[in-house]
């Protein structure tokens, strides 16, 4: 996914979850979604229980999730 399209697909707003990054204004959190892959949720389990996402979502979030870890491994 272009890096580029991140900004479009994950937003912070202070009212919500207290500025925790979100997904589209969805309320859905990129945390969320995180966890939930992390706990073996496939792509269609969470497509099929939050139909207000889309594919590009969920890679959205993985890929705002290695460019956090990114930031770290540089400054650290």
């Amino acid at each position: 996914m272009n890096q580029d399209i991140l900004p479009q697909r994950i937003t912070t707003r202070p009212d919500v979850f207290g500025g925790k990054p979100i997904i589209r204004d969805l309320r859905i959190s990129v945390e969320l979604v995180l966890g939930l892959l992390a706990q073996g949720e496939s792509y269609a389990a969470i497509l099929e229980d939050y139909p207000g996402l889309d594919q590009d979502d969920i890679n959205a979030c993985l890929a705002y999730a290695h460019d956090r870890i990114d930031r770290i491994a540089v400054a650290g």
